[in-house]
């Protein structure tokens, strides 16, 4: 789901093997939690066309498709494309491209866009959403799914737990500063198959849709759905998990 910006190279191309398996594990935060609540918000209608923009393997393009969309997804990793294009049907289109630069999609055609997990690790964030609003209708809406920026930053931010209080906190060391942290793309792989994410405070992301004529119109938070079945710690760690959202999700409407 990770695009490549012109500057460094973010792409998961190289571990589209591994990414693909992840995707199509159950009991994943993808099919458990981003995308019911998608398309929830999304209320696809048959037909409409909607841009999937850091696609990856596919995964959220075929969900939008079997709803009745008529999708095309972009990432600037060949490897994940050659994945999704494997299992590409009528009603899905795939092209290699990096969200800041998507010549082949033509203006004002897409009824809904969505970055899904993608825009942190994208260095030209300015670029990207520039193009995502091109690419909308007028009063089309984007749809951005973040791993939550004011709780979930790079090698800035942990679990922590008060013997005393038997709390599990999340302890912060930053916030507000924007940072560039490089990261390994998976456990057990080679240390130097790295990718990097872009830490940002939510004001850089309202500023940024402002800039290029969009407005957020729904915010919403979403949590873990797992929960830790007994141990000492149990109900300190479930509490945490249903206090602390994993995931931000933005609606944005085009306006100008």
């Amino acid at each position: 789901m990770l695009i490549m910006s012109k500057q460094l190279n973010t792409s998961w191309g190289g571990v589209a093997d591994w990414y693909g398996e992840l995707l199509a594990k159950e009991g994943t935060y993808q099919k458990e939690v981003i995308l019911p609540n998608l398309l929830r918000l999304m209320q696809i209608k048959k037909g409409e066309m909607i841009l999937d923009i850091g696609c990856g393997t596919g995964f959220f393009s075929r969900a939008f498709a079997e709803a009745g969309a008529e999708v095309v997804g972009v990432d600037v990793g060949k490897e994940l494309i050659a994945k999704a294009r494997e299992q590409k049907n009528a009603h899905t289109t795939y092209y290699v491209a990096s969200a800041d630069d998507m010549p082949v999609i033509k203006n004002n055609s897409a009824a809904k866009a969505v970055i899904v997990l993608a825009l942190q690790n994208i260095e030209n964030a300015n670029g990207a959403i520039s193009e995502a609003a091109r690419c909308l209708t007028s009063n089309g809406r984007l749809f951005v799914v973040l791993n939550h920026p004011s709780f979930r930053i790079p090698q800035a931010s942990e679990w922590g737990y008060d013997e005393k209080k038997k709390v599990q906190y999340r302890r912060l060391d930053s916030y507000i500063s924007e940072s560039k942290v490089a990261m390994q793309m998976h456990p057990g792989s080679d240390p130097s198959d790295i990718t990097w994410s872009f830490h940002r405070p939510l004001q850089f992301y309202f500023k940024l849709f402002s800039k290029h004529g969009l407005a957020v119109n729904r915010l919403e938070e979403w949590v873990s759905h797992t929960k830790t079945p007994h141990g000492p710690r149990a109900m300190a760690e479930n509490r945490a998990r249903a206090e602390f959202p994993l995931f931000l999700c933005l609606e944005i409407t085009k306006i100008s």
